[in-house]
């Protein structure tokens, strides 16, 4: 039988929260509701209610990811944001504080990772509403910081190294990877991914993170800035049967020689110029291809990613921290586009 409501009588009527109400302006088009900072003026807008199979959560721990500042910029208009004034961020951790109708798998007092709703966000604030079926328990060995890091960035990696042909049960073929922008948000997963998959890794990334991202298990890294880097040649020879490729202005003419016969490159930041290729590789049946990835967010792989951490075979990489009452300078940090994994934004109490 499915669990009645089971909302606590500590749950307050309002709740700090950080949201825009037009699209444009960067960190400054934020507004907050800590400290009166200006142009950073805290809102308190209600809590939201667990609806039908949903839950309600008290948030310790949300992720930014570019595409949340992407969106703030208008980049995804009209599809997103759906509605204005808008809280911005998807990916969180936090206690299931009440639970909807329908829902028979949690109860309050649960701790969860959770991907948000991209039309309706929610995540830079002190509660927020979740679907059950991208929520799953996080286990005491992963934190609120390293669960929140997760849905999207991890989830990329995962299902674009899935899409190369990767393996995570120990039936993969040898294959021999890049990952481009390696010291970045997705790229930090697909190496240990990719490793984890039994796969020759070879990444790029800046001189300064060299030595991190082979720690993570990668078998070549190349500094982009060089000449070696700009081409993407593997020092070793090897020829790419599949590029995770999570940075922008790089060519196909640059991919196409160091690609294996029947080579892909999974591009999951994709232009339209990219869109357009992908399509000429399909209708001339191209043996390397161009491929776009959107995410297809799951549950099925979110508890993948959360054992896996449980597990001590993955981690979460954390750039920096702010509290919600410093989050402009977690959204400048983001479009700045120079951080080493994650950038995390704690709620506290």
């Amino acid at each position: 039988m499915a669990a009645a409501s089971t909302k606590t009588a500590n749950i307050p009527a309002t709740m700090r929260a950080v949201q825009y109400d037009s699209c444009g302006g960067g960190a400054a088009g934020l507004k907050s509701t800590e400290f009166q900072i200006p142009l950073m003026q805290h809102v308190e807008v209600p809590v939201p209610s667990a609806k039908k199979n949903e839950l309600l959560l008290k948030l310790e721990a949300a992720s930014i990811n570019p595409v949340d500042w992407k969106v703030q910029k208008g980049m995804l208009r009209p599809f997103l944001p759906r509605k204005l004034p808008f809280i911005p961020v998807t990916d969180v951790a936090g206690v299931v504080a009440d639970v909807g109708p329908g829902i028979n798998g949690f109860q309050a007092g649960d701790q969860v990772v959770a991907m948000l709703n991209s039309f309706n966000g929610g995540g830079l604030a002190e509660y927020a509403v979740a679907s059950e079926n991208l929520t799953v328990k996080r286990p005491p060995e992963v934190s609120a910081a390293e669960g929140a890091g997760l849905p999207i960035a991890a989830g990329t990696a995962l299902q674009a190294l899935r899409t190369i042909g990767a393996k995570f049960d120990g039936t993969g073929k040898p294959m021999n990877v890049l990952v481009t922008a390696a010291s970045g948000g997705v790229g930090l997963y697909a190496v240990q991914l990719a490793k984890r998959a039994g796969l020759h890794v070879t990444a790029t990334c800046g001189a300064r993170n060299v030595e991190l991202v082979k720690s993570l298990g990668a078998d070549e890294v190349l500094d982009y800035r060089t000449p070696e880097g700009a081409t993407l040649q593997s020092p070793s020879g090897k020829k790419y049967d599949g590029v995770v490729h999570c940075t922008v202005g790089t060519s196909w003419s640059t991919f196409e020689p160091v690609l294996a016969a029947t080579g892909k490159v999974i591009d999951i930041t994709p232009n339209l110029t990219a869109i357009l290729k992908s399509a000429l590789h399909s209708v001339t049946f191209a043996r390397k291809r161009l491929v776009p990835l959107l995410l297809s967010p799951n549950k099925a792989d979110l508890e993948f990613l959360v054992g896996l951490l449980k597990d001590g075979k993955l981690e979460t990489l954390i750039d920096s921290r702010f509290p919600l009452s410093e989050v402009s300078k977690a959204w400048e940090k983001s479009i700045e586009g120079h951080a080493t994994g994650k950038i995390i934004v704690e709620m506290g109490d």
